[in-house]
């Protein structure tokens, strides 16, 4: 891969470790790192939007999806830097093919509402989105995510079923490994994260290394050695 304006997103089940990652490679990689919105998804004029998705998910799936990828497109936009990689929390696409398509096939979106969202996708997605250059795909067993939503006690995920995470999780096997949708061409870096890695130093320098391999950059240090000196 160059080294000029590379956009790369770390995608995965909701409980995959996101977050986790994203801090890890914020750290120790000499990346740009634009995260997903939830400010903007939490407080719409005053109102929870993601809550509301939650909660009553038929009245609110085609607004909060719509939302979603254009508050997306608009963080892009606003954080991204030209002439470096960017490390984005998920893409529009994982929107598109995960979870907005979920939201159809499952008959929560009407297919007029499906038919609206593709139309405002393209549109958006071809006049605004920069190519990807690739995704790293964290993949977890969705009763491991289910585990690590019950653990965190998010009150916006309290409604999310591991049948809902099941779909998800069966969504983005099919694009990322199946590659049976849009960027089949693009090269997926697959991170097996159903191991707890958050205080596991091993684990992080693991995927650490597969991560700046595959965007061919060098680390900034060994975790491992680098935790080892400040102990000293």
């Amino acid at each position: 891969m160059s080294n000029s304006t590379i956009n790369i997103s770390i995608e995965g089940n909701i409980g995959a470790g996101k977050s986790t990652i994203l801090s890890i490679i914020q750290k120790w990689l000499p990346v740009n790192i634009v995260l997903e919105p939830h400010e903007k998804w939490q407080n719409v004029g005053g109102h929870n939007l993601l809550e509301k998705f939650y909660t009553d998910t038929p009245r609110w799936a085609y607004t909060f999806q719509t939302y979603a990828f254009v508050s997306r497109i608009l963080a892009q936009q606003q954080n991204q830097q030209l002439s470096s990689i960017n490390i984005l929390e998920r893409s529009v696409f994982s929107d598109r093919y995960c979870f907005a398509k979920n939201c159809y096939e499952s008959g929560i979106m009407s297919a007029l509402e499906w038919q609206l969202y593709k139309e405002w996708f393209s549109w958006l997605v071809d006049a605004y989105v920069s190519p990807m250059k690739g995704f790293i795909y964290l993949q977890a067993d969705p009763a491991v995510c289910y585990k690590r939503l019950l653990k965190r006690n998010r009150s916006e995920e309290v409604n999310v079923s591991l049948e809902y995470l099941e779909k998800i999780h069966a969504k983005h096997e099919k694009w990322l490994i199946g590659k049976n949708e849009q960027y089949r061409d693009v090269p997926v870096l697959i991170l097996e994260c159903n191991k707890d890695f958050e205080h596991d130093i091993e684990e992080q320098e693991k995927h650490l290394q597969s991560i700046s391999e595959f965007l061919n950059i060098p680390k900034k240090n060994n975790i491992k050695k680098k935790i080892q000196e400040i102990a000293l």
